[in-house]
């Protein structure tokens, strides 16, 4: 048995995407909850650059960032493999897990600074869909299920849990993040993304999730109206 254990939160996306790829492996592990506002000595030991989750922990020896994990597990077990074997291929999917992540840092930047009131809160939406409209023109040209094709690969993964937190942030906003008449592509990507069983039986309630997205954009909003 793999020595695997997991550092990790629950409300994070990054961690969402670790525990997904050891799920679609089949790998066992141990996973450690970590409070986020009072980090465990384990996990400041393990990520003392960045202090963050998700940490890897493979036979005692760390591992950081999520992408560099995922990528990590998928060289290490071949067994439903998430990165493209062509060099080509492989490339183009870390070009757009990159533009993913910029995506993601930019949307929280703006949710949890400036989304205070209504023309605010639109300036943010108008900026994510803006970037949706990017990935749903160039990613999905050929019908694909998945973006890997009929297979998930590491984008899927890194850009399922991003569009996961946006549409309960849809709910806190009270409007579509991913509206099929405007992302009909995406919409059913989506669709067919969380109805693979392992995605869906190891993703967060969603009521839960709306509650903590609502609970930290009123501490945030609270913070910088002080």
């Amino acid at each position: 048995m793999a020595d695997l254990k997991v550092h990790g939160f629950w409300f994070s996306p990054y961690t969402w995407g670790v525990i997904w790829t050891l799920k679609l492996k089949g790998m066992p592990y141990e996973y450690i909850e970590e409070d986020n506002s009072n980090k465990s000595p384990q996990l400041l030991k393990y990520n003392p650059v960045h202090k963050k989750v998700p940490v890897l922990v493979h036979a005692g020896k760390p591992i950081c960032e999520s992408m560099i994990i995922v990528e990590y597990i998928d060289e290490l077990w071949s067994q439903n493999s998430l990165v493209p074997a062509d060099p080509y291929e492989k490339a183009v999917a870390r070009f757009w897990v990159r533009y993913v992540e910029d995506m993601i840092s930019a949307a929280a930047a703006q949710v949890f600074s400036n989304a205070n009131g209504s023309e605010e809160q639109q300036r943010v939406i108008n900026d994510i869909w803006q970037g949706l409209r990017v990935i749903e023109d160039q990613c999905f040209g050929n019908h694909k299920k998945y973006f890997g094709g009929d297979t998930l690969n590491t984008l899927d993964i890194a850009f399922g849990s991003f569009v996961k937190i946006l549409v309960g942030l849809g709910d806190v906003f009270e409007v579509k993040m991913l509206p099929a008449e405007s992302f009909p592509r995406l919409h059913t990507w989506f669709n067919n993304f969380m109805d693979v069983p392992i995605i869906r039986d190891n993703s967060p309630d969603h009521g839960k999730l709306v509650s903590t997205l609502k609970y930290f954009m009123e501490k945030a909003l609270g913070s910088s109206s002080s």
